[in-house]
């Protein structure tokens, strides 16, 4: 892990890569996929959408396909509200409801905000998976229709940050602190990835920060896997990660340990 040489983006690329969003989608935008029947992006059963195009370039993300806005599908919102209704009675008799993850849903606020704001007419609970990696206005507006946000932190330590995504950790931060404010419920989610994100110091820097929220109902511990791993060398991207094993299930429980040290409900 010490030879990688990790990417780095400067503001500027972010600025360029990202010159063709239209701010403010209302009745159409662009995803990847669906998942009719979720079972891991929130309570109960949930109606999972895929939007397209991300300002982050995560190590180990399983959904590198997603990258870039272009290469999903223009849909507007009515049709999926329309696939949406097809499973009200699933996710009505387990609990769940929808939830969009991409990819970053921050990209397309306007078009995000139109599908969760139709979802709670419908009586649909609503979930939020983000990086957090956004403009904290943007998402203000977004989040007046979320009942569940997933915070995905890569890491605490910013140098480590920087290395797993190639951006900065403060607007992840910002809108964490955010969620406490307006005591909007979350859930936490953490990567643990041996060599990158496993140091006890990052690990209990984050412990730390979420622990006086009043408003995190989890931190869920991911265990690094290379699922994804297919998808870089189809799109002939390299993947830094290739020899990087998966944590064990001490590396995991010794984590886990730490965030529930602190009081927190971690899994």
């Amino acid at each position: 892990m010490h030879n990688l040489k990790f990417p780095t983006f400067t503001s500027e690329n972010y600025k360029l890569e990202n010159s063709h969003i239209v701010p403010a989608i209302i009745n159409s935008g662009y995803i990847h996929s669906v998942e009719s029947c979720g079972t891991v992006d929130g309570p109960g059963i949930r109606f999972v959408i895929f939007t397209s195009g991300c300002p982050l370039r995560c190590l180990y993300c399983s959904n590198s396909d997603c990258r870039y806005l272009e290469h999903g599908k223009q849909t507007s919102v009515d049709e999926i509200l329309t696939e949406i209704q097809k499973y009200q009675s699933y996710m009505k008799s387990s609990g769940g409801g929808v939830t969009i993850t991409g990819g970053e849903p921050l990209m397309q606020p306007g078009f995000v905000r139109e599908i969760f704001k139709r979802c709670q007419e419908l009586g649909i609970h609503t979930a939020l998976d983000t990086s957090g990696f956004c403009d904290l206005e943007s998402a203000k507006s977004v989040l007046e229709f979320v009942d569940l946000v997933l915070l995905d932190i890569k890491s605490f330590d910013p140098e480590t940050y920087t290395k797993v995504t190639g951006r900065k950790i403060e607007p992840t931060l910002a809108l964490a602190k955010y969620l406490n404010v307006i005591h909007k419920p979350a859930w936490i989610r953490f990567v643990l990835v041996p060599g990158l994100t496993d140091d006890p110091e990052n690990i209990s820097g984050l412990a730390d920060f979420i622990a006086p929220f009043n408003n995190v109902q989890r931190v869920e511990v991911l265990p690094f896997h290379k699922m994804g791993e297919y998808k870089w060398q189809e799109l002939g991207f390299e993947y830094l990660l290739a020899d990087t094993l998966p944590p064990s299930p001490e590396q995991v429980q010794a984590t886990l340990d730490i965030f529930r040290s602190r009081g927190i409900f971690a899994i």
